[in-house]
């Protein structure tokens, strides 16, 4: 029930590299960063939203993505379903790392992670078919 917003920045390799070692300190590529605004619990959503609202637009700012297009351009690609899926799903993917979901144990968390992101790109009609 709440309007929000994020801030999404489609960069090449070379600047999500750049920003992978500055906030991770890995030194390589990856395909999305996601930087989240607030600590949500995955799942659980505030019973207000008062204390996350910007006084100023009215809007739950959630946090920033970063996505490297030429990644998904070869993840679409190597994947077979093509690059429409391939950056709907890392957007689906950042979307719930801001709201507070993640995969850092091979467990519970990255299968619900997971579940999450199936449910979400069936009700986007993104199937695994190439797309490009």
């Amino acid at each position: 029930d709440a309007d929000a917003e994020i801030s999404v920045s489609f960069v090449t390799n070379e600047t999500i590299k750049k920003l992978n070692a500055e906030y991770r300190e890995k030194d390589s590529a990856t395909d999305v960063l996601s930087f989240p605004m607030f600590n949500f619990v995955p799942g659980e959503l505030p019973e207000s939203w008062d204390e996350y609202t910007d006084p100023d637009t009215g809007r739950v700012p959630l946090g920033d993505m970063a996505i490297s297009l030429e990644r998904a351009v070869e993840q679409g690609r190597e994947f077979g379903h093509g690059v429409k899926r391939e950056v709907g799903y890392l957007t689906i993917h950042s979307m719930l790392h801001l709201l507070g979901y993640d995969h850092v144990d091979e467990g519970e968390e990255k299968a619900a992670m997971r579940e999450k992101e199936e449910e979400i790109l069936a009700v986007l009609g993104l199937s695994r078919k190439n797309d490009d």
